[in-house]
């Protein structure tokens, strides 16, 4: 991707946010220049908080990707010894039409909630013996505290203010209809470079060509600006 298109992507995806009454962190907001001038954020950097913008590694944005910022997210030493800070936050945006390709996670488990805007579309499959995809399978999640059984393929539709429940082995895409989604997820510990598993041998991140200078630094810029 272009960083003059994620840097448009940024400023949309801002104002999107602020259309339904979130605001991003003071953070969101920093310079390139004011973030490495920075020696109280390594908090920020550790838990790769932040702006997250992917086309998988596709090349094909408005068709498969997603925005995401990391608002908060806890330690994988605190998870494994079952207390402390377990919990993870984020905001999403899934645009119209735009697929969030199938994948699972092995650890997180994650409440998957619209925010605003149109449909949010999760379609679900669920894992064989050993955790593998299955395309004959389907499960049980919870939408909104209800159980809700589901058939391998089914495409559950959820309103605003909607949720689903999504544990390790529940297989799922998402993807907006009719309209652009804001989407909240709370989950357990989140980790992006080793924890999402997807059908299809994708990328996680997105690949950047340096046309101009970053609006914003992205969490997968950490590694070689800080």
């Amino acid at each position: 991707m272009k960083r003059s298109r994620i840097n448009d992507i940024m400023r949309s995806a801002d104002d999107l946010i602020r259309q339904y009454g979130f605001v991003l962190p003071p953070f969101a907001y920093w310079t390139p220049d004011q973030f490495t001038a920075r020696t109280d954020a390594g908090a920020i950097v550790s838990a790769r908080c932040g702006w997250d913008i992917t086309d998988y590694g596709q090349g094909r944005f408005d068709e498969m990707g997603l925005f995401l910022f990391t608002l908060r997210n806890g330690r994988l030493a605190d998870l494994q010894r079952g207390g402390g800070m377990c919990y993870a936050e984020k905001l999403l945006i899934s645009r119209q039409d735009q697929l969030s390709p199938m994948h699972t996670h092995v650890i997180k488990a994650e409440d998957i909630i619209n925010r605003g805007g149109a449909t949010l579309v999760v379609e679900l499959y669920g894992s064989d013996d050993k955790g593998q995809f299955a395309r004959d399978r389907g499960g049980v999640v919870h939408c909104d505290g209800i159980a809700r059984p589901y058939g391998p393929g089914e495409k559950l539709r959820l309103a605003p203010g909607e949720s689903v429940t999504l544990m390790p082995g529940d297989w799922h895409a998402f993807w907006g209809e009719g309209g652009d989604v804001l989407i909240g997820e709370v989950s357990t510990v989140n980790d992006d470079l080793t924890d999402n598993i997807f059908v299809e041998p994708i990328g996680r991140f997105a690949e950047i060509v340096e046309d101009e200078a970053p609006l914003h630094l992205l969490v997968s810029d950490y590694d070689r600006w800080l």
